[in-house]
């Protein structure tokens, strides 16, 4: 497969202290690949330095074309979704509100029509609040609301932080299908950080392992799963 996203040498600093040392990964065009590592590893500031929020040194390249010095709403538009940790609704506006703020960056009014009723065939609950403040939803539903909105790009790339953080375990369960039907079905690749690795190697083709701020493992998301120092670290068996 090609690779869609490649970052090569990556480093990452906040203000003057570097947090990411030369990361080497890719996400290959219709895949989802994991990031996986223990709090404080450097996950979150990886999907940041791809979305050009923090001051990174080395190459990304997306679709075969660097993303040096672009600012995030460029990337946006090149189409990478970037679903934070925290999920980031805007809790005054309406559900519908939302999706349409995620599509701020696009023109064709029915298109986007058409994608509000698309996200609402993923996630039915959210058309039933519709008209709803996004702030009152549960946890489960800002996370829905928050995958729709990114979905509203037309996104050839999610980055996903956390998406399972504070859910129940039926809800998560509803999500990651959700996600896994997004893949096969429309074939949006995807970076996911996520605490949870056992669900996270289930869902993911590939995965990499990351400590403190340094790669220190790669390969399909099996080998990470059979592997015994994962196991026991990460899996817990």
């Amino acid at each position: 497969m090609t690779a869609l996203l490649e970052a090569r040498d990556l480093c990452a600093f906040y203000g003057d202290t570097q947090v990411l040392f030369g990361l080497e990964l890719a996400v290959e065009e219709g895949s989802i690949t994991t990031l996986l590592g223990a709090n404080g590893a450097g996950k979150t500031t990886t999907l940041r330095s791809l979305s050009g929020m923090v001051r990174t040194r080395g190459d990304i390249r997306f679709d075969g074309r660097s993303l040096a010095g672009q600012a995030t709403e460029s990337i946006v538009r090149r189409g990478i979704a970037h679903v934070p940790q925290g999920r980031g609704t805007f809790s005054r506006q309406t559900v519908e509100e939302n999706l349409k703020i995620g599509a701020m960056a696009r023109r064709d009014r029915a298109g986007i029509a058409g994608d509000i009723e698309r996200v609402y065939g993923y996630f039915p609950r959210l058309k039933t609040r519709r008209r709803q403040q996004a702030g009152t939803l549960s946890g489960g539903e800002q996370q829905m609301l928050a995958v729709g909105r990114a979905l509203m790009l037309r996104p050839r790339l999610m980055l996903l932080d956390e998406p399972s953080f504070g859910l129940a375990p039926i809800i998560v369960a509803e999500l990651l299908d959700i996600l896994g039907a997004l893949n096969r079905s429309d074939r949006v690749s995807m970076l996911l950080v996520e605490q949870n690795a056992a669900i996270a190697l289930e869902l993911a083709h590939h995965a990499y392992l990351i400590e403190t701020g340094r790669l220190v493992m790669a390969g399909s998301a099996a080998e990470l799963r059979a592997n015994e120092n994962i196991r026991k670290s990460y899996l817990g068996y």
